[in-house]
């Protein structure tokens, strides 16, 4: 069977990530029809718009995407989306990205890889994020040169449909916990509601321990001792704070796969920057984004493909032989692909 999917490339390293996960992924033996769909600076460049229409429409026909990392630049004032009924604006390109494609949800599963994590290589926990609402809705405004406010947006709809997603998830995958992260003994309202409605939707799922933990004392916890977490639902902001760290935990960001889940449309991306300033030097770490097209694979049913691509990282890892600058070693970018390539035929699934 041949899949079709929507491919952006990215900015930065994201290019030469995305190859390197193209020829794994064909390793795997999977057969995919790539649907070119330029976003980020590569489409500026072609049409003078980072999120140019005719992409967002492909992508949303095809309903599956695989990105490379785009740059989010400082201060930039926001993307904006061409549309027919109008221009829209969103507080970066990723974002807009997400927003126009209807997803709602970003997974991050960070798991330790011997010997590359050290103390944390039995780490395995899942990071579910809520990203269409929280401090990164955009909303906010200039009072004056010296003042500047932006407004916390928290909904039942959103936070009861990100809650369900991650006990659905933890169902599913035989995960045993869900722990809430929030702020709420300051945050009464926003935080406060959206505890309350992640214990709504738990208390639906007996079987699954709900917990919660505020979000500082969950940094701590997470480099303490990370077994304490299985399933981990949070905010937007808080979410995306804390997926970094995990990611830092097992060694590094290179190592950190995601995916994102809508109603119709799944995109998949790594979980860092696009780094421009080691772009074209063959040097960049491709693991992030080759894990994020093994649960690309699980979302197209190609669940056996998914799990050797896994075992293959994983191979290559342990014997430390093969490494990117990144984890101590000095391993370029094609070496890297080319033994996961090569571990792809050896790994029993």
């Amino acid at each position: 069977m041949t899949y079709r999917v929507a491919v952006a490339a990215g900015d930065g390293i994201g290019p030469e990530l995305t190859e390197a996960t193209q020829r794994v992924l064909d390793a795997a033996g999977v057969c995919i029809e790539w649907v070119d769909t330029p976003v980020g600076k590569a489409a500026a460049a072609l049409c003078g718009e980072e999120l140019p229409w005719k992409s967002l429409e492909t992508m949303r026909q095809i309903g599956v995407v695989l990105k490379g990392p785009l740059i989010a630049e400082r201060l930039s004032g926001g993307a904006r989306v061409m549309a027919p009924e109008g221009a829209r604006t969103y507080p970066s390109v990723n974002n807009g990205l997400r927003r126009e494609l209807g997803i709602y949800c970003n997974l991050r599963p960070v798991r330790g890889f011997a010997p590359v994590s050290g103390r944390y290589a039995s780490m395995d926990l899942v990071i579910v994020r809520e990203v269409t609402e929280d401090v990164y809705s955009g909303i906010e405004r200039s009072v004056n040169e010296d003042y500047a406010e932006a407004v916390k947006r928290i909904t039942r709809q959103a936070s009861r449909r990100i809650a369900r997603f991650a006990y659905e998830y933890a169902v599913q995958s035989g995960r045993r916990r869900v722990t809430a992260i929030h702020k709420a003994n300051v945050l009464h309202k926003t935080d406060g509601l959206f505890l309350r409605c992640v214990r709504e939707v738990g208390a639906e799922y007996p079987a699954i321990l709900s917990e919660d933990r505020m979000v500082d004392a969950a940094c701590y916890l997470m480099v303490k001792d990370p077994a304490a977490f299985d399933v981990m639902v949070l905010p937007n902001q808080y979410g995306d704070i804390l997926s970094d760290l995990a990611a830092g935990l097992a060694g590094s960001l290179g190592l950190a796969p995601g995916a994102n889940f809508g109603e119709t449309a799944a995109m998949f991306e790594a979980a860092h920057g696009a780094a421009p300033d080691i772009a074209g030097k063959g040097i960049a770490n491709p693991i992030s984004l080759i894990l994020s097209g093994a649960l690309m694979l699980d979302h197209l049913g190609e669940k056996e493909a998914g799990e050797r691509v896994r075992l293959a990282v994983e191979m290559v890892l342990s014997e430390a032989r093969v490494l990117p600058a990144d984890l101590g070693g000095t391993a370029t970018s094609r070496e890297v692909t080319d033994a996961i390539c090569a571990a792809c035929e050896k790994v029993a699934v």
